[in-house]
């Protein structure tokens, strides 16, 4: 049986013709298919009875599940998704005042191995299907709307995974949450973040890239920047410099700039030096992120005072600066702490 959520829509309108039906049959399939993902073909109220079994017979639709969920003090809610081979994944609804934001995994398991993240000891199984991620999305949509009844603001692909080693599924994805056969979106609302692949930073802009884009810097000095993220051994600052200025020209989008601050590694007066050299030749902000602590891990969060002076050296020099505190620390769904534990 072949997944039916793999099927393009002119490839649904060629298949209803060929069974004697018109080709809107083809279009009213894909509408249950994404704009109300529905789990089942007997859902399908308005398509032809002898057409709906046709489907059972020879397709499925594979679905993402949620195995099981955790609720955080802060109401941050972790999920942890099957998907149709049984693997899982994690994908996290985000709650603040001003916000409501889904953060989504791009793959099951990651290859990039950076000394702070729990998903970084995990294997890289498999890159995910674009509804795959479509479905996280999708369901942490329903997830704001009856918990909080308020849907999605925002969408960010931090979770699981290096989305541009998944780019076409990542892209495709979020075409489709931005299509008004899907989610309908913004794609202002939607942020990929990623650990630095100057290559397919090139890629997005030429692709004329409409979602805002976050490098997960967190050293702006190529020694220390490669004891922490083995991948910065093949993609330099200078390159990744470069990539995100020519992202810029391209696409008019400003990047954003991710860095976690951790005790006596990267929070010293040098340090925020070497990030302002890095940060002023770019139109950009950044983002100082609360570290959050994993197993085996080899890290502490830094120190208010140190940060304080971090932040004076940012803001001096007329940088912007966000502080980021994590959400969901006591159920692990935290930046970093994703490692399907719970």
């Amino acid at each position: 049986m072949n997944n039916i959520r793999s099927i393009q829509k002119k490839e649904l309108e060629d298949l209803a013709v060929s069974k004697g039906h018109s080709s809107f049959r083809g279009r009213q399939v894909y509408e249950w298919l994404w704009k109300k993902s529905v789990p089942g073909f007997d859902h399908m109220t308005n398509i032809p009875k002898e057409f709906r079994d046709f489907l059972k017979e020879n397709y499925f639709i594979g679905k993402v599940i949620v195995d099981h969920f955790q609720k955080s003090r802060d109401r941050t809610i972790k999920n942890a998704f099957k998907l149709h081979d049984g693997a899982l994944i994690e994908g996290v609804l985000i709650p603040t005042e001003t916000r409501m934001t889904a953060c989504v995994s791009s793959q099951v398991g990651c290859s990039l191995s950076c000394k702070f993240c729990a998903t970084g000891k995990l294997e890289r199984i498999r890159n995910l299907d674009f509804f795959e991620i479509y479905d996280q999305v999708n369901i942490i949509n329903q997830q704001a709307i009856e918990n909080y009844k308020i849907p999605l603001s925002n969408i960010v692909y931090m979770g699981m995974g290096e989305p541009l080693l998944n780019y076409s599924n990542v892209w495709k994805s979020i075409e489709m949450v931005t299509s008004p056969e899907g989610m309908g979106m913004s794609p202002q609302r939607i942020t990929v973040s990623t650990a630095g692949i100057a290559k397919m930073i090139h890629k997005l802009a030429d692709d004329g890239a409409k979602f805002n884009l976050a490098l997960s810097l967190h050293a702006a000095n190529d020694d220390k920047r490669d004891q922490i993220m083995p991948i910065n051994e093949s993609n330099k600052l200078e390159s990744l410099h470069e990539a995100l200025l020519y992202f810029y020209k391209k696409t008019g989008n400003r990047p954003t700039l991710e860095y976690i601050v951790f005790d006596n590694f990267n929070d010293s007066e040098q340090d925020a030096k070497e990030l302002v050299t890095f940060a002023r030749k770019l139109p950009t902000k950044i983002n100082l992120i609360e570290y959050n602590p994993i197993d085996g891990g080899e890290f502490q969060n830094v120190k208010d005072n140190n940060l304080k002076k971090f932040i004076q050296i940012l803001e001096y020099n007329k940088l912007i600066v966000n502080v980021r505190r994590s959400r969901g620390k006591d159920i692990d769904a935290a930046c970093g702490q994703l490692a399907n534990k719970g």
